[in-house]
């Protein structure tokens, strides 16, 4: 008769030294420290620099890793390290980054919340993930099939039909190694999360890594006594787990050791929160804001609408809805920034895939996304442009799914100059880089797409309000103060619509 299975602890460069040649490595975590497993992404980053192996990785993570400041995955982006990389969203480590678009790796986007359920459907031997999400973005085959370079050779997504309709297939996929992170871990190796502003896909990580025979490896800022961890705060059994990294240095997030408003601990006062500055940025949160209905139930993205509930909380509306953000947090003040995917005072806290159910039934009443760059047809990038690679996170599922989608963003991008003051904005210079353009370097948001499900959307700048048409942009309102000619129709190199265009409400801009 055996006995239970042993959990063994290891240092980090002992766990690091367990990932072989030519093997899938999955890591959970998301953007500035959020559940990143850093030790053991700098473990397994300097055994390579000193000893050249492990060698031709294949590396899948669902979320943006990193702080663009060398950690997260940057750690690993050394040439022969890794030979390929899926990826939802590339822009939180520059430097893996810039090995894409050198051609330098094999290089593949796909939607966040796509594959935090592919994990899921991986752990439950189901075939992959059968979704709307995708469809005539570059995701789907008939575009790029989310390749950002001409080496990847690979098909990744596959267009089906079933119940008379197109859908978008993700295959499964074998994982050989998982790095995944917990606050605490028993032992036994089940984990806790009482100090993490998120699950992320934690749970569905672990179960497909071990279903598929896989070694799961688990970084724990805690080690407590087998039988003491409180049953309902375990979110990741020792059956599932493999190995435990002790790691006692571990911060919630980069920007704090430990935040207990973050992950529900304690409810902070909205005093607290640091203002928002009266400038360009705030104009856009203030008139995005105008567009939510008291009760909507509402996803702020990354970039200025993350700002959205600063304002909120300024004017004392933040009662009139509920936020919710891609990483799980429902309810509370998103933080911006770098850590962006925990939020100040959530009221409940979700697995990722299952956030990303409700938004893709169409749980969302209205969306605020960021824009890079905007077509004569209203198409959207935010994914792919210039020589930067950021790709498109949770962008696809949310800006296809809510029932309103408001892109927010400057008019122009580097180093725009505005006047804000007084109930009126006055353009002093355009920024270095045109946001409206004849088309757009990559389709993240298909405005064909939105048009035939009969989507509202509108896209908000500091100075100018548009709507989608079913015959391109058309102009609501310009902000007081600004030349409908000269700062806004004569800066967009194809038609507008423009009938009677109103005038933005100057509270906006006092």
């Amino acid at each position: 008769m055996t006995g239970r299975r042993q959990i063994r602890f290891l240092t980090a460069e002992a766990a690091a030294d367990l990932v072989r040649d030519g093997q899938t490595l999955a890591v959970g975590g998301s953007g500035g420290g959020l559940l990143e497993p850093d030790a053991l992404l700098a473990a397994l980053g300097r055994r390579h620099r000193e000893t050249g192996s492990p060698r031709g990785l294949q590396l899948v993570h669902t979320t943006g890793i990193g702080d663009r400041q060398g950690g997260g995955m940057d750690h690993l982006a050394q040439r022969g390290l890794v030979s390929s990389v899926v990826a939802g969203n590339w822009g939180m480590a520059p430097a893996m980054s810039a090995m894409a678009v050198a051609g330098e790796l094999e290089a593949y986007n796909l939607p966040q919340g796509v594959m935090s359920q592919l994990f899921r459907e991986i752990a439950a031997g189901r075939p992959g993930v059968v979704t709307h999400v995708g469809l005539r973005t570059f995701c789907d085959p008939r575009l790029e099939a989310g390749r950002l370079n001409d080496v990847s050779p690979r098909t990744m997504v596959e267009v089906v039909e079933l119940a008379g309709r197109e859908w978008l297939f993700y295959p499964g996929f074998d994982i050989d190694v998982c790095f995944i992170r917990g606050t605490t871990a028993d032992e036994r190796g089940n984990l806790s999360f009482e100090q993490e502003g998120a699950r992320l896909e934690m749970l569905a990580i672990a179960q497909a890594t071990r279903n598929r025979g896989g070694t799961v490896i688990a970084q724990v800022k805690n080690v407590a006594k087998a039988g003491t961890l409180d049953p309902r705060m375990v979110a990741v059994p020792g059956i599932c787990v493999d190995v435990v990294v002790h790691h006692p240095a571990q911060r919630q997030v980069v920007t704090h050791e430990y935040n207990p408003a973050f992950s529900g601990e304690v409810r902070a006062a909205v005093s607290t929160l640091p203002p928002f500055a009266l400038d360009a940025r705030k104009v856009v949160a203030r008139r995005a804001l105008a567009e939510i209905t008291p009760g909507d139930v509402v996803n702020l993205g990354v970039g200025i609408a993350d700002g959205i509930a600063s304002v909120a909380a300024e004017e004392g509306r933040l009662d009139d809805f509920t936020t919710t953000i891609e990483q799980g947090a429902v309810g509370g003040i998103p933080a911006r920034g770098v850590i962006f995917g925990v939020a100040t005072n959530p009221e409940a806290i979700l697995d990722q895939p299952a956030q990303f159910d409700f938004y893709d039934g169409g749980g969302l009443d209205i969306a605020f996304l960021g824009f890079a760059q905007i077509d004569a047809t209203g198409n959207v990038n935010v994914s792919k442009f210039g020589d930067r690679v950021v790709g498109t996170g949770g962008f696809v599922d949310i800006s296809q799914n809510a029932r309103t989608v408001v892109f927010c963003g400057t008019f122009t991008a580097g180093g725009p100059r505005v006047r804000v003051g007084g109930g009126e904005l006055t353009v002093e210079a355009e920024g270095r880089h045109a946001k409206f353009v004849k088309e757009v370097t990559q389709v993240t948001f298909s405005a064909q797409e939105s048009v035939a499900r009969g989507q509202r959307v509108r896209y908000v700048t500091e100075r100018a309000v548009f709507e989608l048409t079913a015959d391109g942009l058309r102009l609501l309102e310009v902000a007081p103060g600004v030349d409908v000619r000269r700062d806004v129709l004569d800066q967009i190199p194809f038609d507008v619509l423009a009938g009677d265009v109103e005038t933005m409400d100057p509270e906006y801009f006092q």
